[in-house]
């Protein structure tokens, strides 16, 4: 079930917004692609990212992918406990499978992100 409160991109983050801050990680269909996480390179804190930016990798026992930012914003966290335990993103990818939080810099970028239906459809068109 895709969550309905998160915005997601064409390459699979997702962004939990909250005021001015907006918390990111992969969703559950991108970690079941990736298979297993092995290990997480993330941002940080006070690095600024534009929408689209490569923010870290994420390694599995099939592949490393670049983790791409859904907006521009200055990384004012980043979550060092998934650091040490990378299998969080395939148990719990939308709660402490969590990546970073930014303060977003141009929050009508937001806009442009799928809500749940259009990342659901998406999904679909992609297993076609």
């Amino acid at each position: 079930m895709t969550p309905e409160n998160l915005r997601y991109t064409k390459d699979h983050e997702w962004i939990r917004i909250e005021g001015d801050r907006g918390t990111i990680g992969i969703t559950d269909h991108a970690q079941k692609q990736l298979g297993d996480v092995v290990f997480l390179e993330l941002p940080e804190k006070g690095r600024a990212l534009a929408s689209g930016e490569t923010f870290g990798t994420v390694e599995s026992v099939k592949a490393v992918s670049e983790l791409l930012c859904p907006v521009s914003g200055e990384v004012i966290e980043s979550n060092a406990a998934l650091v040490k335990a990378p299998e969080e993103v395939n148990s719990d990818p939308y709660g402490q499978g969590w990546m970073i939080v930014i303060r977003l810099s141009k929050p009508e970028e937001v806009e442009a992100l799928m809500d749940a239906r259009g990342y659901d459809a998406l999904v679909t068109a992609e297993g076609q």
